[in-house]
């Protein structure tokens, strides 16, 4: 195995040119485990986690966010960024322990592209975009255009995920997510919703084979609040329920599909009442 130790951006681009299909380590929390149960063997690494750029965010002049790739959850937990976006807080805490919060990173989630990574449904609420460089070109792709399908992305051979940028998020946004325990679990359903009056956007992880948004259920829920008008109980499962038909889930050895809808309606519905009450 031949093992590049990259302190920059550039050292990390000319080893990808060289060696396209070298496998890019970050936190290495999912590819560990996977090489440890012999289903990864790469035969080139790069190791990005030296890269200082990487592991970085900043406000931009619009008032967009911009997170570096490496950046760690830990550091997304509290602090000026979580107060920039709560809903990525939000999701931050809920990722595995301490040890794996300090490792783990959005770009980790963003390259594996498991439905049920934490981060992902708060990226596409937000209408994220990421931002992909090769030793050649470099192009900015919307989330939604990015995840692909199960464990599926753009990214081309030879690309590294720099970072992504979130637009302006004025309003309330929140996470929530079930599992089979309170800590230190994957995701059975997850969802990120945003309001600002009466647009709600909902994103839903772990309930399709990529992060889904929820075109019908924001539609319904601008209805539901035209005129300042505050969802009842009744709104809130209806918004939840309209939710749930919009994801696809399956039976795994987490959940079943049966659960799953179901868990997409509650979450749903206790997000919107949530948005009225902080």
């Amino acid at each position: 195995m031949t093992i590049v130790n990259a302190r920059t951006i550039d050292d990390a681009l000319a080893a990808l040119a060289e060696r396209p299909d070298s496998l890019l380590l970050q936190g290495g929390t999912d590819s560990m485990v996977q090489m440890n149960f012999g289903r990864l063997d790469p035969r080139a690494v790069v190791s990005l986690r030296g890269i200082r750029e990487l592991r970085e965010w900043r406000a931009l002049p619009d008032g967009s966010t911009f997170i570096g790739s490496g950046l760690p959850y830990a550091s997304m937990e509290k602090g000026g960024l979580a107060a920039r976006l709560p809903a990525l807080a939000e999701a931050a805490r809920t990722v595995g322990s301490p040890q794996i919060r300090a490792a783990g990173t959005l770009g980790g989630n963003l390259g594996t592209a498991s439905p049920a990574g934490d981060g992902l449904p708060v990226l596409r609420a937000l209408d994220a975009t990421v931002h992909l460089r090769s030793a050649t070109s470099s192009r900015d792709v919307p989330v939604a255009e990015f995840l692909v399908g199960v464990k599926r992305t753009l990214r081309a051979p030879g690309e590294l995920i720099v970072g992504v940028t979130v637009p302006p998020a004025p309003g309330w946004q929140g996470y929530a997510k079930v599992g089979v325990r309170n800590a230190m679990v994957i995701a059975i359903a997850s969802a990120c919703l945003a309001r600002d009056g009466s647009a709600v956007r909902l994103a839903l992880g772990a309930v399709a084979p990529t992060v889904v948004r929820c075109p019908a259920a924001e539609r319904a829920a601008a209805a539901m609040l035209a005129g300042g008008r505050r969802p009842s109980r009744d709104d809130a499962r209806e918004f939840g329920r309209i939710a749930s038909s919009e994801c696809s889930p399956i039976s795994d050895h987490r959940s079943t599909a049966a659960y799953r809808t179901h868990a997409v309606a509650v979450v749903a519905a206790r997000l919107l009442e949530r948005s009225f009450h902080g």
